[in-house]
Protein backbone atom coordinates (compact mmCIF):
# COMPACT_ATOMS: atom_id res chain seq x y z
CA UNK A 1 0.00 0.00 0.00
CA UNK A 2 1.25 3.39 -1.31
CA UNK A 3 2.47 5.91 2.07
CA UNK A 4 0.44 8.80 2.27
CA UNK A 5 1.56 11.93 1.50
CA UNK A 6 1.40 15.16 3.76
CA UNK A 7 2.61 18.23 4.61
CA UNK A 8 5.20 19.91 5.34
CA UNK A 9 6.19 17.10 2.04
CA UNK A 10 9.67 17.10 2.79
CA UNK A 11 10.77 15.25 6.55
CA UNK A 12 9.75 17.47 9.64
CA UNK A 13 13.67 17.69 10.46
CA UNK A 14 14.29 19.78 7.00
CA UNK A 15 13.47 23.49 6.51
CA UNK A 16 13.77 24.73 2.95
CA UNK A 17 11.60 27.29 2.28
CA UNK A 18 11.23 29.47 -0.91
CA UNK A 19 10.76 27.05 -3.13
CA UNK A 20 10.97 26.78 -6.48
CA UNK A 21 9.81 23.55 -8.24
CA UNK A 22 11.04 22.87 -11.21
CA UNK A 23 10.41 19.29 -13.59
CA UNK A 24 12.95 18.36 -15.72
CA UNK A 25 12.63 14.54 -16.96
CA UNK A 26 10.90 12.24 -15.06
CA UNK A 27 11.23 14.03 -12.03
CA UNK A 28 10.30 17.55 -9.94
CA UNK A 29 12.94 19.25 -8.36
CA UNK A 30 12.70 21.59 -5.59
CA UNK A 31 15.43 24.19 -4.85
CA UNK A 32 14.90 26.74 -2.47
CA UNK A 33 17.04 28.62 0.23
CA UNK A 34 18.14 26.77 3.35
CA UNK A 35 17.12 27.29 7.17
CA UNK A 36 18.09 25.70 10.21
CA UNK A 37 15.98 24.51 13.19
CA UNK A 38 16.42 27.09 15.93
CA UNK A 39 17.79 29.25 13.29
CA UNK A 40 18.74 32.95 14.25
CA UNK A 41 18.91 34.25 10.87
CA UNK A 42 16.81 33.40 7.42
CA UNK A 43 19.18 30.91 4.90
CA UNK A 44 22.19 30.10 6.73
CA UNK A 45 22.20 26.77 4.75
CA UNK A 46 24.46 25.67 1.57
CA UNK A 47 21.69 25.19 -1.10
CA UNK A 48 19.84 21.15 -0.99
CA UNK A 49 18.24 19.84 -3.92
CA UNK A 50 15.09 17.67 -2.91
CA UNK A 51 13.59 15.43 -6.02
CA UNK A 52 10.53 13.06 -6.32
CA UNK A 53 9.62 11.08 -9.39
CA UNK A 54 6.43 12.96 -11.20
CA UNK A 55 4.49 10.06 -10.25
CA UNK A 56 4.77 10.26 -6.71
CA UNK A 57 4.97 13.36 -4.55
CA UNK A 58 5.15 11.30 -1.50
CA UNK A 59 8.56 10.20 -2.69
CA UNK A 60 11.31 12.68 -1.84
CA UNK A 61 15.02 12.22 -2.25
CA UNK A 62 17.63 14.65 -1.10
CA UNK A 63 20.45 15.25 -4.03
CA UNK A 64 22.37 16.73 -1.40
CA UNK A 65 24.54 19.72 -1.10
CA UNK A 66 23.98 21.22 -5.06
CA UNK A 67 26.54 24.68 -4.28
CA UNK A 68 28.32 26.15 -1.07
CA UNK A 69 27.63 29.87 0.52
CA UNK A 70 31.35 29.90 -0.24
CA UNK A 71 31.49 29.06 -3.79
CA UNK A 72 30.81 32.65 -4.67
CA UNK A 73 33.96 34.53 -5.09
CA UNK A 74 32.73 37.69 -3.36
CA UNK A 75 31.52 35.00 -0.26
CA UNK A 76 35.01 32.74 0.45
CA UNK A 77 34.85 33.32 4.22
CA UNK A 78 31.34 32.36 4.24
CA UNK A 79 29.61 35.47 5.84
CA UNK A 80 27.01 35.87 3.64
CA UNK A 81 23.76 33.95 3.55
CA UNK A 82 22.44 32.25 0.14
CA UNK A 83 19.08 33.60 -0.28
CA UNK A 84 16.24 32.25 -2.40
CA UNK A 85 17.53 31.06 -6.00
CA UNK A 86 15.75 29.48 -9.20
CA UNK A 87 17.24 27.20 -11.82
CA UNK A 88 16.39 27.11 -15.59
CA UNK A 89 18.08 25.03 -18.07
CA UNK A 90 19.68 27.37 -20.57
CA UNK A 91 19.66 27.41 -24.50
CA UNK A 92 22.74 25.10 -24.52
CA UNK A 93 20.99 22.48 -22.20
CA UNK A 94 23.00 23.19 -19.04
CA UNK A 95 20.99 24.33 -15.76
CA UNK A 96 21.68 27.45 -14.53
CA UNK A 97 21.27 28.64 -10.90
CA UNK A 98 20.67 32.39 -9.69
CA UNK A 99 20.83 33.63 -6.54
CA UNK A 100 21.77 36.84 -4.00
CA UNK A 101 24.16 37.11 -1.43
CA UNK A 102 21.99 38.80 1.96
CA UNK A 103 24.30 42.13 1.70
CA UNK A 104 25.15 42.33 -2.06
CA UNK A 105 22.47 44.45 -4.66
CA UNK A 106 24.20 42.51 -7.67
CA UNK A 107 22.75 38.56 -9.36
CA UNK A 108 25.30 36.16 -8.85
CA UNK A 109 24.54 32.53 -11.46
CA UNK A 110 26.60 29.23 -11.30
CA UNK A 111 25.82 26.12 -13.83
CA UNK A 112 25.51 22.57 -13.74
CA UNK A 113 25.34 20.35 -16.67
CA UNK A 114 22.34 17.93 -14.81
CA UNK A 115 19.46 19.43 -12.31
CA UNK A 116 20.98 18.22 -9.18
CA UNK A 117 24.62 17.90 -9.71
CA UNK A 118 27.60 20.55 -7.97
CA UNK A 119 26.93 23.69 -9.38
CA UNK A 120 29.75 25.89 -9.74
CA UNK A 121 30.37 29.53 -10.13
CA UNK A 122 29.34 31.15 -13.53
CA UNK A 123 29.47 35.06 -12.96
CA UNK A 124 27.47 37.95 -12.16
CA UNK A 125 24.94 39.09 -13.95
CA UNK A 126 26.30 42.44 -16.01
CA UNK A 127 25.64 44.93 -19.05
CA UNK A 128 27.56 44.73 -21.75
CA UNK A 129 29.96 47.22 -20.59
CA UNK A 130 30.70 45.15 -18.02
CA UNK A 131 29.17 47.09 -15.09
CA UNK A 132 27.07 44.69 -12.65
CA UNK A 133 23.27 44.47 -13.12
CA UNK A 134 22.47 46.74 -9.83
CA UNK A 135 25.12 48.77 -9.62
CA UNK A 136 24.82 51.08 -12.52
CA UNK A 137 24.12 54.70 -11.29
CA UNK A 138 20.05 54.39 -10.40
CA UNK A 139 20.00 50.64 -10.64
CA UNK A 140 17.49 49.23 -8.36
CA UNK A 141 19.23 46.46 -5.94
CA UNK A 142 18.53 43.06 -7.07
CA UNK A 143 16.80 40.80 -4.88
CA UNK A 144 14.94 37.18 -5.27
CA UNK A 145 15.71 36.32 -9.27
CA UNK A 146 13.06 34.21 -10.66
CA UNK A 147 14.06 32.53 -14.42
CA UNK A 148 12.52 31.58 -17.46
CA UNK A 149 14.43 30.39 -20.54
CA UNK A 150 12.45 30.79 -24.13
CA UNK A 151 14.48 30.01 -27.17
CA UNK A 152 17.48 32.35 -26.63
CA UNK A 153 16.48 34.44 -24.11
CA UNK A 154 16.47 33.98 -20.56
CA UNK A 155 14.43 36.43 -18.44
CA UNK A 156 15.53 37.23 -15.28
CA UNK A 157 12.97 39.02 -12.50
CA UNK A 158 13.96 40.63 -9.49
CA UNK A 159 12.74 43.09 -6.78
CA UNK A 160 12.38 43.75 -3.05
CA UNK A 161 10.20 46.86 -1.97
CA UNK A 162 9.62 47.65 1.83
CA UNK A 163 6.20 48.90 2.28
CA UNK A 164 8.42 52.06 4.64
CA UNK A 165 10.58 52.51 1.93
CA UNK A 166 9.52 55.23 -1.23
CA UNK A 167 13.27 54.96 -2.81
CA UNK A 168 11.82 51.55 -4.51
CA UNK A 169 9.66 51.52 -7.17
CA UNK A 170 8.52 47.68 -7.71
CA UNK A 171 9.45 44.29 -9.19
CA UNK A 172 11.48 44.26 -12.80
CA UNK A 173 12.35 42.17 -15.66
CA UNK A 174 15.96 41.56 -17.92
CA UNK A 175 16.37 39.47 -20.85
CA UNK A 176 19.29 37.74 -20.84
CA UNK A 177 21.55 37.11 -23.92
CA UNK A 178 22.31 33.38 -24.53
CA UNK A 179 25.81 33.45 -22.44
CA UNK A 180 22.87 33.27 -19.43
CA UNK A 181 24.94 36.23 -17.70
CA UNK A 182 24.69 39.43 -19.91
CA UNK A 183 21.84 41.75 -19.78
CA UNK A 184 20.33 42.47 -23.80
CA UNK A 185 17.45 44.66 -22.56
CA UNK A 186 15.92 46.14 -19.62
CA UNK A 187 15.49 46.42 -16.60
CA UNK A 188 11.72 46.99 -17.36
CA UNK A 189 9.40 47.94 -14.12
CA UNK A 190 6.34 45.54 -14.34
CA UNK A 191 4.50 45.42 -10.77
CA UNK A 192 4.04 48.66 -8.62
CA UNK A 193 5.23 48.84 -5.19
CA UNK A 194 3.32 50.56 -2.56
CA UNK A 195 4.00 54.26 -3.37
CA UNK A 196 3.54 53.97 -6.82
CA UNK A 197 0.43 51.87 -7.16
CA UNK A 198 -2.39 54.27 -7.17
CA UNK A 199 -4.79 53.15 -10.31
CA UNK A 200 -2.99 50.31 -11.28
CA UNK A 201 -5.51 47.60 -9.68
CA UNK A 202 -2.41 46.39 -7.32
CA UNK A 203 -3.95 48.53 -4.23
CA UNK A 204 -3.44 46.47 -1.38
CA UNK A 205 -1.45 43.25 -3.10
CA UNK A 206 1.68 45.37 -3.77
CA UNK A 207 5.15 43.96 -5.12
CA UNK A 208 7.35 43.24 -1.92
CA UNK A 209 9.79 40.04 -3.12
CA UNK A 210 10.01 36.65 -4.35
CA UNK A 211 9.56 37.15 -8.47
CA UNK A 212 9.02 33.84 -9.56
CA UNK A 213 7.78 33.16 -13.64
CA UNK A 214 5.66 30.75 -15.15
CA UNK A 215 3.70 30.16 -18.15
CA UNK A 216 0.81 28.36 -19.22
CA UNK A 217 -1.71 28.26 -22.22
CA UNK A 218 0.32 31.51 -24.05
CA UNK A 219 -0.32 33.57 -20.11
CA UNK A 220 2.93 34.62 -18.38
CA UNK A 221 2.04 34.56 -14.27
CA UNK A 222 4.28 36.27 -12.16
CA UNK A 223 3.65 35.11 -9.03
CA UNK A 224 5.17 37.28 -5.66
CA UNK A 225 5.08 38.01 -2.18
CA UNK A 226 2.90 41.06 -1.57
CA UNK A 227 3.45 43.73 1.04
CA UNK A 228 0.94 41.66 2.89
CA UNK A 229 3.90 38.74 3.45
CA UNK A 230 2.33 35.82 4.04
CA UNK A 231 0.42 35.77 0.70
CA UNK A 232 1.20 34.58 -2.33
CA UNK A 233 -0.42 36.71 -5.17
CA UNK A 234 -0.28 36.39 -8.85
CA UNK A 235 -0.33 38.95 -12.03
CA UNK A 236 -0.66 37.85 -15.56
CA UNK A 237 0.07 39.24 -18.82
CA UNK A 238 0.39 37.97 -22.29
CA UNK A 239 3.62 39.48 -22.65
CA UNK A 240 6.72 38.37 -20.75
CA UNK A 241 8.03 41.99 -20.17
CA UNK A 242 5.20 44.21 -19.93
CA UNK A 243 1.13 44.95 -19.10
CA UNK A 244 0.90 42.64 -16.16
CA UNK A 245 -2.41 43.44 -14.36
CA UNK A 246 -3.60 41.67 -10.68
CA UNK A 247 -4.53 38.23 -10.64
CA UNK A 248 -5.09 37.82 -7.01
CA UNK A 249 -3.93 35.81 -4.36
CA UNK A 250 -3.08 31.66 -5.10
CA UNK A 251 -2.27 31.06 -1.23
CA UNK A 252 -1.74 32.28 2.52
CA UNK A 253 -0.02 30.90 4.94
CA UNK A 254 -2.21 31.82 7.28
CA UNK A 255 -5.59 30.96 5.28
CA UNK A 256 -6.51 34.14 5.32
CA UNK A 257 -8.91 35.12 2.82
CA UNK A 258 -10.48 31.68 3.02
CA UNK A 259 -13.91 31.28 4.01
CA UNK A 260 -15.22 27.69 3.02
CA UNK A 261 -14.74 26.85 6.76
CA UNK A 262 -14.46 29.19 8.83
CA UNK A 263 -14.81 33.51 8.85
CA UNK A 264 -12.76 34.93 5.97
CA UNK A 265 -10.55 37.50 7.62
CA UNK A 266 -9.44 35.03 10.63
CA UNK A 267 -6.26 33.86 10.87
CA UNK A 268 -5.83 30.41 11.33
CA UNK A 269 -1.96 29.52 11.40
CA UNK A 270 0.84 32.00 12.25
CA UNK A 271 2.12 33.17 9.01
CA UNK A 272 4.87 35.17 8.15
CA UNK A 273 6.74 36.03 4.84
CA UNK A 274 5.86 33.79 2.03
CA UNK A 275 7.88 32.65 -1.06
CA UNK A 276 7.21 29.76 -3.79
CA UNK A 277 5.69 29.14 -7.11
CA UNK A 278 3.38 26.94 -9.21
CA UNK A 279 4.23 23.74 -11.64
CA UNK A 280 1.91 21.20 -13.71
CA UNK A 281 3.22 17.84 -12.37
CA UNK A 282 1.12 15.05 -14.72
CA UNK A 283 -1.45 17.53 -15.63
CA UNK A 284 -2.13 18.30 -12.21
CA UNK A 285 -0.99 22.30 -11.39
CA UNK A 286 0.31 22.71 -7.52
CA UNK A 287 1.69 25.82 -5.41
CA UNK A 288 4.93 25.08 -3.57
CA UNK A 289 4.85 27.76 -0.29
CA UNK A 290 6.45 27.71 3.21
CA UNK A 291 5.09 28.11 6.49
CA UNK A 292 6.36 28.93 9.76
CA UNK A 293 7.49 26.47 13.01
CA UNK A 294 9.03 27.43 16.04
CA UNK A 295 7.68 30.46 16.84
CA UNK A 296 10.58 32.55 14.66
CA UNK A 297 10.62 33.62 10.99
CA UNK A 298 13.72 31.98 10.81
CA UNK A 299 12.82 27.87 10.73
CA UNK A 300 10.40 27.82 7.64
CA UNK A 301 9.09 24.38 5.58
CA UNK A 302 8.14 23.86 2.65
CA UNK A 303 4.11 22.94 1.85
CA UNK A 304 2.29 21.77 -1.68
CA UNK A 305 -1.38 22.31 -2.20
CA UNK A 306 -3.32 21.29 -6.22
CA UNK A 307 -4.79 24.54 -7.31
CA UNK A 308 -6.84 24.66 -10.26
CA UNK A 309 -7.17 27.28 -13.00
CA UNK A 310 -10.68 28.61 -14.39
CA UNK A 311 -11.47 29.07 -17.95
CA UNK A 312 -10.45 32.67 -18.03
CA UNK A 313 -7.02 31.66 -16.37
CA UNK A 314 -7.44 32.96 -13.42
CA UNK A 315 -6.48 30.43 -9.89
CA UNK A 316 -8.88 30.22 -7.33
CA UNK A 317 -7.23 30.37 -3.87
CA UNK A 318 -5.76 26.98 -2.57
CA UNK A 319 -6.82 26.34 1.43
CA UNK A 320 -4.06 25.58 3.60
CA UNK A 321 -3.95 21.49 4.48
CA UNK A 322 -2.42 18.94 5.92
CA UNK A 323 -3.10 16.10 2.93
CA UNK A 324 -1.50 18.94 0.52
CA UNK A 325 0.08 15.96 -2.06
CA UNK A 326 -1.67 13.27 -1.19
CA UNK A 327 -4.22 13.84 -4.17
CA UNK A 328 -6.89 13.80 -2.15
CA UNK A 329 -7.80 13.07 1.75
CA UNK A 330 -5.65 11.03 4.25
CA UNK A 331 -6.95 7.99 5.07
CA UNK A 332 -8.92 7.84 8.53
CA UNK A 333 -7.05 5.10 10.02
CA UNK A 334 -3.61 5.02 11.62
CA UNK A 335 -1.58 7.18 13.33
CA UNK A 336 -0.18 11.04 12.27
CA UNK A 337 2.49 13.13 13.18
CA UNK A 338 1.07 16.35 14.93
CA UNK A 339 3.41 18.24 13.12
CA UNK A 340 1.49 18.08 9.71
CA UNK A 341 -1.38 20.52 11.40
CA UNK A 342 -2.37 23.35 8.86
CA UNK A 343 -3.98 25.48 11.61
CA UNK A 344 -2.80 26.27 15.04
CA UNK A 345 -4.55 29.12 16.82
CA UNK A 346 -5.03 29.68 20.83
CA UNK A 347 -7.12 32.09 21.98
CA UNK A 348 -4.70 35.03 21.98
CA UNK A 349 -5.06 35.15 18.10
CA UNK A 350 -2.32 36.52 15.83
CA UNK A 351 -2.01 36.43 12.43
CA UNK A 352 1.71 36.88 11.96
CA UNK A 353 4.74 35.22 14.00
CA UNK A 354 6.32 38.46 14.94
CA UNK A 355 8.98 40.74 13.39
CA UNK A 356 11.78 39.07 12.08
CA UNK A 357 14.34 37.87 14.89
CA UNK A 358 11.31 38.14 17.52
CA UNK A 359 10.34 35.50 19.21
CA UNK A 360 6.69 34.51 20.10
CA UNK A 361 5.79 34.51 23.59
CA UNK A 362 4.63 31.57 25.66
CA UNK A 363 1.10 32.47 25.12
CA UNK A 364 1.52 30.92 21.56
CA UNK A 365 1.77 27.11 20.77
CA UNK A 366 4.23 26.13 17.90
CA UNK A 367 5.88 23.65 15.50
CA UNK A 368 9.13 22.15 16.70
CA UNK A 369 11.14 19.56 17.25
CA UNK A 370 13.91 17.77 19.84
CA UNK A 371 17.43 17.96 18.77
CA UNK A 372 19.04 19.71 16.00
CA UNK A 373 18.49 17.63 12.90
CA UNK A 374 18.56 14.16 11.39
CA UNK A 375 15.72 11.61 11.34
CA UNK A 376 15.63 10.96 14.58
CA UNK A 377 14.02 14.73 15.24
CA UNK A 378 10.56 14.42 14.41
CA UNK A 379 8.57 17.63 15.01
CA UNK A 380 5.41 18.04 17.01
CA UNK A 381 3.15 20.74 18.51
CA UNK A 382 4.38 22.52 21.51
CA UNK A 383 2.73 25.00 24.04
CA UNK A 384 -0.73 23.99 23.75
CA UNK A 385 -2.30 25.77 26.61
CA UNK A 386 -6.19 25.63 27.36
CA UNK A 387 -8.09 27.02 24.68
CA UNK A 388 -5.32 26.05 22.09
CA UNK A 389 -6.22 24.09 18.98
CA UNK A 390 -4.33 22.23 16.22
CA UNK A 391 -6.65 21.16 13.14
CA UNK A 392 -5.78 18.71 10.42
CA UNK A 393 -7.59 18.65 6.94
CA UNK A 394 -8.86 16.44 5.40
CA UNK A 395 -9.48 12.54 6.29
CA UNK A 396 -11.54 10.02 4.81
CA UNK A 397 -13.28 8.43 8.00
CA UNK A 398 -15.20 5.07 7.75
CA UNK A 399 -16.04 3.56 11.29
CA UNK A 400 -13.75 5.26 12.95
CA UNK A 401 -14.40 4.38 16.85
CA UNK A 402 -11.41 5.06 19.01
CA UNK A 403 -8.74 7.41 19.14
CA UNK A 404 -5.60 8.11 21.01
CA UNK A 405 -3.22 10.84 21.37
CA UNK A 406 0.47 10.71 22.52
CA UNK A 407 1.30 13.67 24.58
CA UNK A 408 3.84 14.92 27.50
CA UNK A 409 4.10 17.72 29.50
CA UNK A 410 3.00 19.39 33.05
CA UNK A 411 -0.36 19.66 32.10
CA UNK A 412 -3.97 17.83 33.33
CA UNK A 413 -7.24 17.90 31.32
CA UNK A 414 -8.58 16.77 28.22
CA UNK A 415 -8.02 16.75 24.46
CA UNK A 416 -11.52 17.66 22.73
CA UNK A 417 -12.10 16.37 19.36
CA UNK A 418 -14.16 18.59 17.00
CA UNK A 419 -14.68 18.45 13.08
CA UNK A 420 -15.10 22.51 12.67
CA UNK A 421 -12.90 24.68 14.26
CA UNK A 422 -15.85 26.34 16.31
CA UNK A 423 -18.16 23.28 16.47
CA UNK A 424 -19.43 21.17 19.17
CA UNK A 425 -16.93 18.57 20.37
CA UNK A 426 -17.70 14.75 19.38
CA UNK A 427 -16.07 13.76 22.73
CA UNK A 428 -12.66 14.26 24.71
CA UNK A 429 -9.53 12.12 25.23
CA UNK A 430 -8.66 12.40 29.15
CA UNK A 431 -4.78 13.46 29.80
CA UNK A 432 -2.41 13.40 32.49
CA UNK A 433 0.99 15.19 32.97
CA UNK A 434 4.14 12.96 32.14
CA UNK A 435 7.13 14.19 31.70
CA UNK A 436 7.74 11.54 28.46
CA UNK A 437 5.46 10.81 25.74
CA UNK A 438 2.31 8.93 26.93
CA UNK A 439 -0.50 7.95 24.85
CA UNK A 440 -4.31 8.07 25.95
CA UNK A 441 -6.74 6.56 24.90
CA UNK A 442 -10.52 7.33 24.43
CA UNK A 443 -13.65 5.71 22.73
CA UNK A 444 -14.73 7.83 20.31
CA UNK A 445 -17.05 7.72 16.74
CA UNK A 446 -16.00 9.84 13.86
CA UNK A 447 -19.03 9.97 11.78
CA UNK A 448 -18.50 8.53 8.00
CA UNK A 449 -17.06 11.18 5.06
CA UNK A 450 -14.41 13.51 4.86
CA UNK A 451 -13.73 15.49 8.10
CA UNK A 452 -11.48 17.90 9.30
CA UNK A 453 -10.27 16.98 12.62
CA UNK A 454 -9.40 19.69 15.52
CA UNK A 455 -7.72 18.50 18.57
CA UNK A 456 -8.74 21.23 21.48
CA UNK A 457 -6.50 21.30 25.01
CA UNK A 458 -8.80 22.21 27.97
CA UNK A 459 -6.88 21.80 30.83
CA UNK A 460 -4.22 23.71 32.97
CA UNK A 461 -0.49 24.46 32.49
CA UNK A 462 0.47 22.95 29.25
CA UNK A 463 1.10 20.13 26.85
CA UNK A 464 3.15 19.51 23.92
CA UNK A 465 1.15 16.60 20.98
CA UNK A 466 3.05 14.02 19.20
CA UNK A 467 0.65 12.49 17.45
CA UNK A 468 -2.85 10.91 17.02
CA UNK A 469 -4.45 7.56 15.95
CA UNK A 470 -7.54 7.08 14.02
CA UNK A 471 -8.97 3.00 14.73
CA UNK A 472 -11.81 1.05 14.02
CA UNK A 473 -11.40 -1.41 16.43
CA UNK A 474 -11.89 -0.16 20.06
CA UNK A 475 -9.76 -3.18 21.31
CA UNK A 476 -6.00 -1.32 19.29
Amino acid sequence: MKKPGFNPYLPSWEYVPDGEPHVFGDRVYVYGSHDHFNGYVYCPGDYVCWSAPVCDLTDWTCEGVIYKRTDDPENGDGEMCLYAPDVTQGPDGRYYLYYVLDRLPIVSAAVCDTPAGTYRFNGYVHYPDGTLLGKRPGDQPQFDPGVLTEGETTWLYTGFCRKNDPSRIGSMVCALEPDMVTVKEGPDFLIPDAFHSQGTGFEGHEFFEASSIRKRNGLYYLIYSSILGHELCYAVSRFPNRDFTYGGVIVSNNDSYISTYKPAERPMYYGGNNHGSIVEIQDQWYVFYHRHTNGTNFSRQGCIEPITFRGDGSIPQAEMTSCGPNQGPLPGNGTYPAYIACNLYCRAESAFTALPGDWMDCRFPKITQDGCGGSEAQGYIANLRDGAAAGFKYFSCDAVKQISVTTRGMGNGAIELLTFWDGNPLGEIPVTSSNEWKTHKADLRIPDGVHALYFRYRGTKNISFHSFTLSADPGV
